[in-house]
């Protein structure tokens, strides 16, 4: 039977005589029915249901190489291509470059006493130093562990004590991040130590730390650390390069995953170098080509989707500067000519105000990726014919499947592309299960869960939550409610923690987000359950307008009124400038559920 089908069994009645047709023709009863027959006699036949299970391509096949041997082949095939654009830092690197300049860094870094598997940390924004760090840990067969460049200093000791981290590679500091100080205050003996001798009280796996900027006492010099090495040093890197194996882990990234405070979500070779290969060949990236890579490196979005995609495909990494700066991204992608642009749809908002503002040429772009949160639709028709985007994709995933599981494609028509978030990647599966784990009929709303070489290998030193969310057959659950339609497009409607219950109705904030965004006053909208004594949540919409607009509670709920139900109109409505969000862009609906129970003085009710 084919994936995704059920056998569903039907009662039909036709006439005792068939009518003249012969007995054993299966599609008897349905041609009688068609012709307006009476049935009159039972009969059981079987006919496919389609089910909420998809399966992507077979080709073209997995990658089983390292990041490391992926490197070596980009060298040799593009040497003389640029690879890397840092425009803040006036950097231009080819692909030959680059592999010289990582084999250094990771011979330093051996030098320095580390060995395949220790943990070495990154923590800083973007920067040409932190792509060489990502491809130089692979080198030398050590594990990256990307930090948050928004952490404080309880989170960056958190992460650093939860994984062992040996090794940390930080900006001195950056606007109001002082991350040097913030390192010196967890580990105060770094001033008396000699560089690369650290013993840390609160840090005990912590032997080195690495600035990218001034120097400090205590502290080694990346400069230092990635100088030309020896004939022996590069000779210990490639012994090292030789013994790795595409399933080994390479990268740890912190994430709260479905449930519970941050873990250290492990991921392999194989599973993010195949992600990026993959998410490039979707928005057809080519050798010479330039990508303009505005969102954050340390997020998967940037080091897999964005360095990766490059890496496999021969691609320009452009950083047009060291965090999201709309200007600065559009005056990039003129300058260099970039074909694509990655960003999440807050980006892409504030990138179509700077291109109102400026008219910059950006003619030059025709593929990319919006990604990382649901893109309302008036958004991605902006980006297509205002950015002169035509070929412009949506991405889903999560950090745990490395990240992406469904991706439109640039064919897709545009009801497609603003609608839903594309078909399931090769060699992925994808399935949506009710609460009883059960796979749903298609367009049935579900958890979605994911299956094949992109799932990590788990949480860091966490078995029992990695049980949690990864179940034995291999399936990771994602904690997203989406469909999958027909066509085997799927949609996401919300996240299991975000759909409202309001008196028994399932409210899905997605869909009222999408249809409050058609207003013509309203810029951006999130949608919030907030509790209530009498429904058990009421439905709260954080409204911000376009500049100059003006409009009243009253008057988007009267417009509100004969579109949509009743019960989906938002009973709680806040005019608002900004909305609390992560450094990647991410809006965090529960700082909202949070300040709404605060003013409103609600009650929030236990449950079992």
């Amino acid at each position: 039977m084919p994936p995704g089908v059920e056998r569903l069994r039907f009662r039909l009645w036709v006439e005792g005589d068939c009518n003249g047709l012969p007995a054993d023709d299966a599609l008897a009863p349905f041609r009688l029915i068609a012709d307006g027959i009476p049935p009159k006699r039972k009969e059981d036949f079987e006919v496919p249901r389609p089910m909420s299970l998809v399966r992507g391509a077979d080709a073209p096949p997995l990658l089983s190489v390292t990041i490391g041997e992926a490197l070596d082949q980009a060298s040799g095939r593009w040497g003389d291509d640029l690879a890397l654009v840092s425009s803040e830092q006036s950097i231009r690197w080819t692909w030959a470059e680059v592999a010289r300049r990582a084999d250094a860094l990771a011979a330093g870094l051996l030098r320095l006493g580390l060995v395949p598997g220790d943990r070495i940390g990154i923590w800083s924004p973007n920067c040409a130093q932190w792509t060489l760090t990502q491809f130089a840990a692979a080198r030398a067969g050590l594990i990256l562990v990307t930090i948050n460049p928004a952490y404080r200093r309880s989170e960056l000791e958190y992460t650093l004590r939860k994984v062992g981290v040996r090794a940390l590679v930080a900006a001195a500091r950056f606007k109001s991040s002082d991350y040097a100080a913030m390192v010196e205050d967890v580990a105060p003996e770094i001033a008396s130590s000699a560089p690369g001798g650290l013993r840390a009280r609160a840090l005990p796996a912590l032997e080195a730390v690495i600035t990218l900027g001034e120097r400090r006492a205590g502290w080694l010099s990346f400069d230092d650390v990635a100088a030309e090495a020896s004939r022996a040093d590069l000779a210990a890197v490639g012994s090292i390069g030789a013994k790795l194996g595409p399933d080994e882990a390479v990268n740890i990234q912190f994430t709260s995953g479905t449930t519970g405070s941050p873990k250290g979500a492990t991921l392999s070779h194989r599973n993010i170098l195949n992600n990026g290969f993959f998410v490039g060949r979707a928005i057809e990236l080519a050798a010479g080509e330039r990508l303009c890579i505005p969102v954050p490196l340390y997020h998967c979005f940037g080091m897999v989707m964005g360095n990766l995609a490059c890496l496999t495909h021969g691609a320009a990494m452009v950083y047009p500067s060291p965090v999201f700066d709309a200007r600065a991204t559009i005056e990039s992608v003129q300058s260099e000519g970039c074909a694509g642009l990655y960003g999440v749809p807050t980006m892409f908002i504030a990138l179509l105000a700077a291109q109102a503002e400026s008219a910059v040429d950006v003619s030059s772009l025709r593929t990319g990726i919006m990604a990382g949160a649901p893109c309302p639709v008036e958004v991605m028709k902006g980006v297509i014919e205002a950015l002169h985007i035509p070929r412009m994709t949506i991405a889903y995933g999560m950090t745990e499947t490395s990240p992406v599981s469904f991706q439109t494609a640039p064919e897709d028509s545009l009801e497609r592309r603003v609608s839903t978030v594309g078909r399931v990647q090769p060699h992925l599966e994808v399935k949506v299960v009710d609460e009883k784990g059960r796979i749903t009929p298609r367009g049935i709303p579900g958890e979605l869960c994911t299956r094949g070489y992109s799932v990590m290998l788990g949480y860091w030193d966490e078995a029992e939550k990695t049980g949690e969310v990864l179940d034995t057959e291999g399936w990771m659950h994602t904690g997203d409610l989406g469909t999958i339609d027909e066509e085997g497009y799927g949609n996401i409607v919300g996240r299991i923690k975000d759909m409202v219950i309001r008196g028994g109705e399932n409210l899905y904030p997605r869909e009222i987000e999408d249809f409050l965004f058609t207003h013509p006053m309203i810029a951006d909208v999130q949608v919030v359950g907030i509790p209530d004594d009498r429904y058990g949540e009421e439905l709260c919409a954080w409204i911000r307008l376009h500049p100059g607009a003006a409009v009243t509670e009253e008057e988007i709920r009267a417009w509100c009124g004969g579109q949509i139900a009743r019960h989906k109109v938002p009973r709680h409505i806040r005019f608002v400038d900004t909305f609390p969000m992560t450094v990647t862009g991410k809006v965090q609906k529960f700082l909202i559920r949070q300040a709404m129970i605060e003013e409103l003085g609600l009650r929030v009710a236990r449950t079992a």
